[in-house]
């Protein structure tokens, strides 16, 4: 009966080290998910401020990056229309220097493209819209 009784212990610790086993992997799977969870919020937040950074031109803003240079690695000149006038700057890693000052050009609308004149997208949007419409190829 010894025999027996050894037996079923050996079956209840071989099952209680499971039990240990099985919740190890349940605290294992929740910091996981916690480090998972944090890494996404970090993600998130790089994410938004990129897109709200400071390059955007915000309403009654007065400073607008018109354009920009790589020069270098760590050098650049960029062009910065503040109320009106278009400041050339030198930017380096340690300073930024003022290079020129000019008036800002006026604002010259486009004109629209004459109607026969559509690009290469748009012919090929209109020929894919008649393909799916079965409208079959259209000649040019």
């Amino acid at each position: 009966m010894s025999n027996g009784a050894e037996t079923a212990r050996e079956a209840a610790s071989g099952l209680g080290s499971s039990v240990d086993s099985l919740s190890g992997f349940a605290v294992l799977g929740k910091t996981a998910m916690a480090l998972l969870a944090v890494v996404a919020v970090i993600l998130l937040c790089s994410w938004l401020l990129r897109r709200i950074g400071p390059s955007r031109h915000w309403q009654g803003q007065s400073l607008k990056v018109v354009g920009s240079t790589l020069l270098g690695p760590r050098e650049r000149v960029v062009i910065v229309e503040v109320q009106g006038t278009w400041l050339v700057l030198g930017v380096t890693a340690s300073q930024i220097s003022q290079l020129h000052a000019l008036p800002a050009p006026p604002e010259v609308p486009t004109p629209p493209a004459p109607p026969g004149a559509a690009g290469v997208a748009e012919r090929f949007a209109d020929a894919l819209r008649q393909r799916l419409q079965g409208g079959g190829p259209r000649t040019p």
